[in-house]
Order: structure tokens, then C-alpha cells, then sequence
């Protein structure tokens, strides 16, 4: 069995970032496992511009962003296999993999970084009632077949869901000279970036209907058209609000899911809200030496921020298989989001293990307009941002210094929460 120091499931934005970062500190030994036929990830077929301007200070396309990442990857001589499906981790941290080339094989890792990235939510999690015909796909299945593939899955557009990739996807369908006709989005706010419903929709006068949902499907071999409703606070369709649409597409851009069975089997332990692992300051799991970053632990609204947050992991990893972390990890101190904030990342946090600063990270639960973003220790408050909106699209963050945490030995929780002005 082959032994390498750090082993990184996942050769897409986070992991190229990680495995870059953790050679730069000092670890040789690294070797990435990617399914797909090529490095990049999904930035591969996100031809739109927009990425980098906090990494790069520029504007670039995902396959120009990605592209700087592999050949960084190249030039520092990390190994990689395409093509390699992991197939199992175990709590000894032997990676289970297979591919054409090597059958199945294993590998004995110092440590494991998880990149696998997120998947998007399916049909079948909607309880939409109709047939099945031709014509419904994700919206991260048709921006791969249009920009990528070449086709156009169709010429009359109906987009359920109002995610970056719906949002982006009813721009790229009006580029290829398809008509979109609505998006509609169950919530009553958009699951999306602010400037992607201005530059996707507003620009090009899509309507966007919120807390409206698809409540019939039409057709039997091919789609011919969806009724949408609009629904009250629980979510439910109102009688007598019904539109029809014709249409033979429906793309759904109803969210995404980390990709977590591997670290599931694996016993790792999971937040339920963001259905990622739970991880300390360092991005480790609650299993010892095992790290994830990126969208697998969390979905990011910017892969700038999956870069910063995996090189951080690379960091943390290489950190960890050279022994230079301290044995005795010390005390913990217990992040509470409560009041509007979700979750926040991490959920515990060492300080004599951590960085001199460590960014926070978390989302809300609804749109707050003219608010704080206040933390406590304990019952203190420490800290309070003013805001003129915060809304679930958009990922927010705080910043915890090491010295302002090591001055209060008995410190125990950091809570988060939004308070009206």
C-alpha cells in the first residue's frame, strides 16, 4: 500500500487551493483524487466572468480562474489521478479508490482533505406532481450541455428556483436565443447574489416571481407547459392564484448539497443545517487528521472565498503531519449562532490552535434590512456591525483575533445573531 502525507478527495477549486497551499508549507508528499476527466471542477463549464476579484484583484472567467490554480498545481509538482473514483475512507485514514489504470487500490494517508464540492438538489426531492416527460433538467446540467456540450435543451424557459445557477442559466438560455419566460422561487426572497438578479434578469427583463412555486406539469413525452402558484407562509400553493406557462424546458435551481456520503461512511460528524462535517479552527473534522473545505462543508456564493477557506485547510493539514501542532489541543470554546444567523463555520474553536486571526463564516436565515451583526463572549458583546441588509444569498463573515481570545481563559461560548437597529 502506498503511503502519502496528505491525500485531497476532489481536484476542483478546493482542492487545487489546498493541495497548493499545503505544498508552499512545507509537505511533499500530496496526492489529489479527481472523478472527472480533467482538474478544474464544475468551473469548467461556468463560462460567465465575475470570479477573482477578491483572489486575483481582476475579473475572470471560472475556466480562467481554474486554470491559474492546475497550472500552480503542475509547476509545484503535485501528483494526480484523474478519472479515480473514491470509493471509501476509513477512521485509519486508508483512502479506497479505483480507477482503469490501477483497478482498486489503497492508500495510506497522514491526513485527508475532503474537496468533493456539492451536488444539486433533484426533481424527485420537489414532490412536483406530473408525468416525467423530456425537457426537466437541473440547471447545472444544462449550463454543462449548452457550454460545454453544445446543445440547447430548449427554445421556451421556465426556471424553478432562483439560486446563482438558475439565475445565471436564464442569462446564458436568452444569449443562445431561447425565450425565459419566469422565474418563479418558493421563498419569499432569492436564493441568489444581489448582482446576479440585476445582471441575469432585470437587464434582460425576465420576471422574477417570489414565494410562487411549479404545482403541475404538462406533457407526456416532452414537456408543453407548468403551472405555477403563488403559496402562503407554510409554503403551500393558494387556490386560484394559478398561471400557465407554455414551455418545453424546465430547469430547477432549487439548491445544492455537499457531497457527504464519503465522510458520512467514514464517521464523520455532520452539521444538519448546512449538511457538511462539523469542523474547529483548524477545518478538522470531528475525525483526527481529516479536514474539509470548500462547498463540501459548506456552499459558498463565491469561489473566491472556497479558495481562501481550502488553503487554510492546506495550511491546517500540513501543520498537522509534520507535528507541529500541539498535542494538548486545550480549550474549547463553542460558537452559538442564534437569532437570524444558521450556522456559522467553524463550530468550535481552539484558540491556542488557532491562526492569529480566523475568519467566521455564516449565512441567515431570512432578508434583514437596517441591522447588527453582533457577537458576544458570553454574555459581553464584543462586537457590532451595522448593516443596511443581510440576506440568505449573500455569505457573511466576522473576524476573531487569537490575542482578544487567549485574554479570557474562561470564555466558553461566542454567539452570533442579528439585532434590529
Amino acid at each position: 500500500m502506498k503511503t502519502y502525507d496528505i491525500v485531497i478527495i476532489g481536484g476542483g477549486p478546493a482542492g487545487l487551493a489546498a493541495a497548493a497551499s499545503a505544498k508552499k508549507s512545507g509537505t511533499d508528499s500530496i496526492l489529489i483524487l479527481e472523478r472527472d476527466k480533467e482538474l478544474g471542477g464544475i468551473l469548467n463549464q461556468c463560462i460567465h466572468n465575475g470570479f477573482g476579484l477578491h483572489t486575483f484583484k481582476e475579473e475572470l472567467t471560472g475556466p480562467e480562474y481554474a486554470a491559474r490554480f492546475i497550472e500552480e498545481v503542475k509547476e509545484l509538482g503535485i501528483e494526480y489521478k484523474l478519472h479515480t473514483m473514491v470509493m471509501d475512507i476509513s477512521p485509519e485514514k486508508v483512502v479506497t479508490a479505483m480507477n482503469r489504470e490501477d483497478g482498486m487500490f489503497q492508500i495510506q494517508a497522514k491526513a485527508v482533505i475532503l474537496a468533493m464540492g456539492c451536488r444539486e438538489r433533484s426533481r424527485g426531492a420537489l414532490n412536483i406532481p406530473g408525468y416525467r416527460p423530456a425537457g426537466i433538467y437541473s440547471a447545472g446540467t444544462a449550463q454543462r450541455l449548452v457550454n460545454r456540450e453544445g446543445f440547447l435543451p430548449g427554445r421556451e424557459v421556465v426556471i424553478l428556483g432562483s439560486g446563482d445557477i438558475g439565475l445565471i442559466m436564464a442569462r446564458r438560455m436568452t444569449f443562445e436565443g431561447a425565450k425565459v419566460k419566469v422565474v418563479a422561487e418558493l421563498m419569499p426572497y432569492s436564493g441568489g447574489l444581489k448582482r446576479n438578479i440585476v445582471q441575469c434578469l432585470n437587464d434582460y427583463g425576465i420576471p422574477l416571481k417570489l414565494s410562487h412555486t411549479v404545482v403541475e406539469i404538462r406533457g407526456k413525452e416532452r414537456l408543453t407547459g407548468v403551472t405555477i402558484a403563488q403559496v402562503d407562509q407554510k409554503g403551500k400553493p393558494i387556490p386560484g392564484t394559478e398561471e400557465d406557462y407554455d414551455c418545453d424546458t424546465l430547469l430547477l435551481s432549487v439548491g445544492l448539497i455537499p457531497e457527504n456520503e464519503l465522510s458520512r461512511a467514514a464517521g464523520v460528524d455532520m452539521n444538519p443545517v448546512t449538511s457538511g462535517p462539523v469542523v474547529n479552527e483548524s477545518l478538522e473534522t470531528s475525525l483526527e487528521g481529516v479536514f474539509a473545505c470548500g462547498n463540501v462543508l459548506h456552499v459558498h456564493d463565491l469561489v473566491d472565498f472556497v479558495s481562501e477557506e481550502a488553503a487554510a485547510a492546506g495550511r491546517n493539514a500540513s501543520a498537522y503531519v509534520k507535528g507541529s501542532r500541539t498535542a494538548e489541543s486545550g480549550r474549547e470554546i463553542r460558537m452559538n449562532p442564534t437569532e437570524g444567523v444558521r450556522y456559522t463555520v467553524p463550530s468550535v474553536i481552539r484558540p491556542e490552535q488557532m491562526d492569529d486571526t480566523l475568519t467566521v463564516r455564516f449565512r441567515v436565515g431570512g432578508v434583514y434590512k437596517n441591522c447588527y451583526i453582533s457577537v458576544y463572549f458570553d454574555d459581553e458583546r464584543v462586537m457590532r456591525r451595522k448593516r443596511p441588509v443581510v440576506a440568505p444569498g449573500e455569505m457573511e463573515e466576522i473576524r476573531l483575533e487569537k490575542a482578544k481570545l487567549l485574554e479570557r481563559p474562561d470564555l466558553k461560548t461566542i454567539t452570533v445573531k442579528i439585532e434590529e437597529a
